[in-house]
């Protein structure tokens, strides 16, 4: 950046509070034209507020905003559209009734919407931008169709589309596998090649020091410094975050029981056109195991955890069993009461009510005395575990009455997979248990599911986190196009052979004669 040149976005003494805590606290930040700037911090720093100032979508109490050397006040995303500013959202800001076409002319800026006549016109630049960034994506699918992979990618190609100067990324890669990862960073930058400039946050820090410029780290509201993360190590990175060295995962022996968990030959048809049909899916998991399934997004996951969970009955009632019992035609309360917890995959709105505070979300998986007797809720029993759920986690809020919208992404997946292991089940299913999470409460989030392990739990992990299934599984399968792969040991397994197996490319897989047909859902 030359000295005639101005910042391309300038923060001043930005200051943001809530009842009870300080989001951000005189927080300044610099990014010039072209450069790639992560911000950095554990779960509850601000980073997420902070966005959100920049991009209009909460305003600050305090602190001054310059854009291309020009003073500005941005009082909504309408705003900083105009400007030139997009974001990508850690929680999605999609319509699930509307089209991914539909929904990205929402979010583009008002010049670039166009009217009736040329949605199939976007739909088609849509499509090719997608192929482009190598984030394929179908334009007149609707939007609750979509797995929370797929619906990343809508969010990154709505931005992209908006040929923004800033683009803000929050956690943009938690649900994309690493080679969309690396399509990914190719595009960034470029962009940052022709001058746009990017504000870049995430968990991943081996991602922070291969992608960033420069590093803004921020601790409790505040920045504690700015680093070239190019210099540092990971391990450098996350004591510049929290202040000292994050827990470490320590593998848990368990001796291996019966089997809990029980999935023989199910295949389920599409529930809808885009949907995946799953094909003679088999799995057993034992008491004292964690099994891990791999796989692109949209193959099957969504689809294998509706039919295993309850939330879609269709299934035989002998396909799915729990402790040997029969549960396909259970519905996911029944099956909660013969010992299943769940975490499902999109935390706002299915592990959570935004607008209820903590201590009733505490009510969506907890429906026995003493939390409710003959109907009647306890709100002092309720309270009472929020708080010990709030307390084992170390979930930064400001109590259970607390709304499960106003914690950070990372804060409120500790609390629903806090929630559940509360509830001392014999069979867990996690979705995705770390995403958006800072390494230290990666590292704990592990460290609980690992100790519930050992309790005889039986753990099934949907993750498309391959480090995470090698780091907690026992065995691995792999999905692909609604199949299933053979279990293999996570410590004979590599991951050259999970990669051709998320490629449908095993013995009698799905795509035996290359991974075409597969990629297209991935």
């Amino acid at each position: 950046m030359t000295s005639q040149t101005p910042p391309r976005l300038a923060l001043a003494h930005i200051s943001k509070r809530y009842p009870g805590v300080v989001a951000n606290d005189d927080v300044s930040l610099t990014v010039a034209p072209g450069e790639i700037h992560a911000v950095l911090g554990e779960n509850g720093a601000g980073k997420s507020t902070l966005m959100k100032i920049i991009f209009g979508a909460v305003r600050p109490d305090a602190g001054e905003m310059h854009f291309n050397g020009a003073p500005v006040t941005i009082n909504s995303p309408h705003d900083a559209r105009n400007l030139g500013i997009a974001m990508v959202f850690q929680h999605f800001s999609l319509f699930d009734t509307l089209t991914v076409t539909e929904n990205i002319a929402l979010g583009l800026p008002a010049s670039q919407q166009g009217n009736q006549g040329n949605i199939r016109q976007l739909a088609e630049r849509i499509r090719a931008t997608a192929e482009r960034y190598g984030l394929p994506l179908e334009p007149n699918r609707h939007v609750h169709t979509l797995s929370v992979g797929e619906r990343q990618r809508v969010e990154i190609v709505r931005a992209l589309l908006a040929n923004p100067q800033l683009l803000i990324l929050d956690e943009p890669t938690s649900v994309l596998t690493p080679q969309a990862v690396e399509t990914l960073f190719v595009t960034l930058r470029q962009l940052a090649d022709e001058g746009t400039s990017i504000l870049y946050i995430s968990h991943k820090l081996d991602e922070i020091r291969a992608l960033c410029h420069h590093a803004t780290v921020m601790r409790m509201g505040k920045v504690t410094g700015v680093c070239d993360p190019r210099q540092e190590t990971a391990a450098s990175l996350s004591r510049l975050m929290i202040g000292g060295e994050p827990p470490r995962e320590a593998r848990v022996a368990a001796e291996r029981g019966p089997v809990r968990l029980s999935v023989q030959e199910l295949s389920l048809p599409r529930s809808h056109a885009f949907a995946t049909e799953l094909e003679r899916i088999s799995l057993d998991v034992h008491a004292g195991e964690i099994v891990g399934i791999a796989g692109v997004s949209g193959n099957g996951q969504q689809e294998l955890l509706a039919a295993l969970s309850g939330e879609d009955t269709r299934a035989s009632n002998v396909s799915v069993q729990l402790g040997g019992k029969p549960v396909g035609k259970l519905d996911a309360r029944q099956r909660r009461r013969a010992g299943l917890a769940f975490v499902p995959e999109e935390r706002l709105g299915r592990g959570a009510v935004p607008g209820m505070s903590l201590a009733t979300n505490i009510l969506l998986s907890h429906q026995t005395p003493p939390y409710v007797r003959q109907g009647m809720i306890s709100p002092r029993a309720a309270t009472g575990l929020a708080v010990a759920v709030i307390n084992r986690f170390r979930v930064k809020t400001s109590g259970p009455d607390a709304l499960a919208r106003s914690l950070s992404g990372g804060n409120l997946q500790k609390f629903i997979v806090g929630r559940e292991i509360e509830s001392g089940p014999k069979v867990l299913i996690v979705a995705q248990p770390t995403w958006g999470v800072d390494v230290g409460a990666a590292a704990q989030i592990h460290n609980e599911i690992l100790a519930l392990k050992a309790t005889g739990c039986a753990i099934l992990v949907v993750s498309e986190e391959l480090d995470e299934l090698f780091a907690i599984c026992d065995r691995l399968h792999v999905i692909a196009k609604g199949h299933l792969s053979p279990s293999v040991p996570t410590e004979t397994a590599t991951r050259e052979q999970v990669g051709l197996w998320m490629s449908g490319l095993w013995e009698g897989g799905p795509a035996k004669a290359g991974n075409a047909e597969v990629a297209s859902h991935g």
